[in-house]
């Protein structure tokens, strides 16, 4: 049996054979036609094989959302090679850890981080700088920059009968660095297959159609901002509207003027949205499909949209896992409030207990969630010890969220297994009790932590961002929580500040937050435990 050629060029260029001219993508006030697309695709690809890249080469892009990122990781599939897009928020040192670690051969820049390259360039494996001249989001120097090859440059001989090299599932497609919030971030394998097998998923549950209308604004290095929609959109017959970062009022704007179909976007963006004047008005009527993940989802959330006739359907799943693994549909938004939904059609999810890999099989017993599936990753690029320790015996992935199910199957994800609080031996999630507290009429954004405590080993403080005006007491936040959570798991401390930092993807940044909780002593309330 011949292996199917699953390679997203391929996908691009039998798009734009049959509907050359539909529109593909719109940026910055332009429009962009499926055939433009595929030529420049195409003109790219040619241009990275004449400065030397080869397949299975490492090609990596630093910049913003833009349809040059997304043209790169085509051109680089087109030629077998492996795309590597980076953080555009980590500073030089962790730009050089990822680049050492990628072994990049060319590395693709905006001017806006080039002097971060730069910077750093010295200790650098890459053979070929390009900078990105075709952008006038990103304008680079009139003059050449030596030792910089202008993007123009590589696009400028045609290229309309360069074949591309054909990708099957277990092909590496490309490398996606994780946060990093606890260590070094770790390359995260995925092949063609993860990919393609995560579009089949999504396709086989979600209300998706060839025509779709989607936003692409969370960032593309973040892997549901670049495969949840954005790419099985972009090859199947619609439209991506591309932001370069998130801007709410500029959200709302393009849901209303373009009609958006279908959307994936962090809790942390609906909610800003959420905030505007102009939400309660807003024709969302265009807005059938959208897709809340990578982030705890509050359920005061759900309920704002559901009152405007938008019901987000909650997913659950990480980088590893391309990244779906559970999904709720959407009639299930209300009776399964909070619930991530249960496994894809073609993914399998399980729970065990911390530590083991004995099931956990009961319902609303928690335990550590699990997934084996053709979209998980095979592992970490140069890291056989963190694959050998995320992979059981069996070929389980150890996700490290901790999870019940309910007695109908659906999956409801407490927290991350290292955000765990144990005070006096009681085991806190924090995530659990930030889902309570962000309920209360004076929170606009919580972090609960655990910190030292000579009594009890850790205890529970909630750092908290407030409406204008409102600063509520520990008390009053404690009697507001009291009402749905044990006493143990109940903030005995608080901290109140301006914004509480997330990182691109919406995840709360728990290490910063917790050595800051524990050393400052500005608003801090103590009560008995």
């Amino acid at each position: 049996m011949t292996a199917v050629d699953i390679s997203p060029a391929a996908a691009l260029y039998r798009r734009a054979r049959y509907a050359p001219d539909t529109a593909a993508l719109h940026y910055e006030g332009r429009t962009i036609a499926a055939g433009e697309v595929a030529r420049t695709v195409r003109q790219l690809a040619a241009g990275l094989t004449r400065i030397g890249l080869a397949k299975d080469d490492r090609v990596a892009y630093l910049g913003y959302n833009s349809p040059v990122l997304l043209e790169a990781m085509l051109a680089a599939a087109h030629l077998g090679a492996v795309f590597a897009p980076l953080n555009f928020r980590l500073a030089a040192t962790e730009i050089r850890q990822i680049l050492l670690n990628c072994d990049a051969r060319v590395l693709i820049v905006e001017e806006g981080h080039r002097a971060l390259v730069e910077s750093v360039r010295a200790d650098l494996p890459t053979h070929d700088y390009v900078l990105v001249d075709t952008d006038p989001a990103c304008p680079a120097p009139e003059q050449p920059v030596p030792g910089w090859l202008p993007l123009s440059t590589l696009l400028a001989e045609p290229a309309d009968d360069f074949v591309p090299v054909a990708r099957h599932e277990n092909d590496i497609a490309a490398l996606l660095y994780t946060s990093g919030t606890t260590g070094l971030p770790k390359g995260v394998i995925l092949t063609h297959g993860n990919i393609w097998w995560n579009a089949v998923n999504v396709d086989s549950v979600v209300d998706t159609r060839h025509n779709d209308v989607t936003l692409a604004v969370a960032p593309l290095f973040h892997i549901g901002g670049l495969n949840a929609l954005t790419l099985r959109t972009l090859l199947r017959g619609g439209l991506v509207i591309v932001r370069r970062a998130f801007e709410p009022q500029q959200f709302l704007d393009d849901l209303i003027e373009f009609r958006v179909g279908v959307l994936f976007a962090v809790p942390a963006m609906f909610a800003a949205v959420a905030r505007l004047p102009g939400f309660p008005t807003a024709d969302l009527g265009a807005l059938r499909s959208a897709i809340v993940a990578g982030a705890p989802v509050p359920p005061a959330l759900i309920r704002d949209y559901a009152a405007r006739g938008v019901l987000l359907q909650q997913a659950w799943g990480l980088t590893e896992t391309a990244p779906f693994a559970t999904y709720l549909p959407a009639e299930l938004t209300m009776d399964k409030l909070g619930s991530a939904g249960v496994p894809m059609p073609y993914t399998k999810v399980r729970l065990v207990r911390p530590g083991t890999d004995t099931p956990v099989d009961a319902a609303d017993l928690r335990g550590e969630l699990c997934v084996q599936g053709p979209n998980v990753t095979p592992g970490y690029w140069k890291n056989p010890e963190a694959t050998g320790t995320a992979f059981d015996s069996a070929g389980w992935f150890h996700t490290g969220d901790i999870a019940y199910r309910d007695q109908d199957g659906f999956y409801y994800v407490v927290d991350r297994l290292k955000d765990m609080i144990i005070s006096g031996g009681e085991n806190v999630y924090p995530a659990e009790v930030e889902r309570v507290i962000i309920e209360h009429p004076d929170v606009m954004d919580v972090a609960v932590v655990g910190i030292s405590d000579p009594r009890w080993g850790e205890t529970v403080v909630a750092i908290l961002s407030c409406r204008p005006g409102a600063e509520p007491t520990i008390e009053q936040i404690r009697d507001f929580a009291g009402l749905q959570l044990a006493r143990y798991k109940l903030p005995t401390q608080l901290r109140i500040i301006d914004s509480i930092p997330r990182n691109p993807s919406g995840k709360l940044v728990k290490g910063p937050l917790r050595e800051w909780a524990e050393k400052i002593q500005g608003t801090t309330t103590n009560v008995p435990a």
